[in-house]
């Protein structure tokens, strides 16, 4: 019974991500000035692959445990603000929006660490390389925002 949940909160996690595909970097992210220790390309989807699998078996086994309710409620929260940054970030090209967003996403994870933590010990630990990859996120937008900082003052007014 866990895999039907496991499936469910894979579903979620590749709902959120999609938005990559969505709003893809493109050149005006290309053309920004970043720190030279930003990850490869190629890195992204490979992290976000393993992180989103160790997100779906936290959910899932939060879910069918009786200590999960407080869990299930942030790693709702959280979905929704890691589905939120890519639009803010690459959509609308704001990176002050983008930082506000990964700041959120940030405290989210953590708070939802902790509670899955409460959980049990594997599920707060399939939470953990997630953390990991949002502090990276965190530093390398805000390296961005300072790196750039007339782009960020700046960002393009949306189309209506």
């Amino acid at each position: 019974m866990i895999w039907v949940y496991f499936v469910i909160f894979l579903g979620a996690c590749f709902a959120a991500g999609a938005n990559g595909a969505i709003f893809p970097p493109g050149p005006w992210y290309r053309a920004l000035s970043k720190p030279s220790w930003t990850p490869p390309d190629w890195l992204f989807p490979v992290a976000w692959s393993i992180i989103y699998i160790c997100m779906a078996a936290a959910g899932a086994r939060a879910a069918v445990s009786d200590a999960g309710t407080l869990a299930m409620a942030l790693w709702a929260l959280q979905i929704a603000l890691n589905g939120l940054w890519t639009p803010v970030f690459f959509g609308l090209q704001n990176i002050r929006g983008g930082m506000l967003v990964l700041s959120l996403l940030w405290a989210s994870v953590a708070v939802t660490t902790l509670a899955l933590w409460q959980v049990d010990m594997i599920t707060g630990l399939l939470f953990v390389p997630y953390l990991a990859w949002v502090t990276v996120a965190g530093a390398l937008n805000l390296s961005v925002l300072r790196l750039n900082p007339q782009v960020a003052a700046n960002p393009p007014k949306p189309q209506r």
